[in-house]
């Protein structure tokens, strides 16, 4: 086993602040737009729900 190091690693900061100098942008969605489509886990989810109802139904 080993013990801690004699010269600790300093802190360090992120490479650039590019996540804190972001301008938020706001995007207005209309009331009659079409829902988007489901993201690839919901895709998946519903998926795997349907095959367990046809598992349940064939017995």
């Amino acid at each position: 086993m080993t013990g801690p190091s004699s010269s600790p690693r300093p802190e360090h900061l992120p490479a650039k602040p590019a996540t804190w100098d972001r301008p938020r942008i706001e995007v207005v969605i209309p009331d009659d737009a079409p829902d988007p489509r489901p993201g690839r886990e919901e895709r998946r989810a519903l998926a795997r729900a349907a095959k367990r109802a046809n598992r349940k139904k064939k017995p």
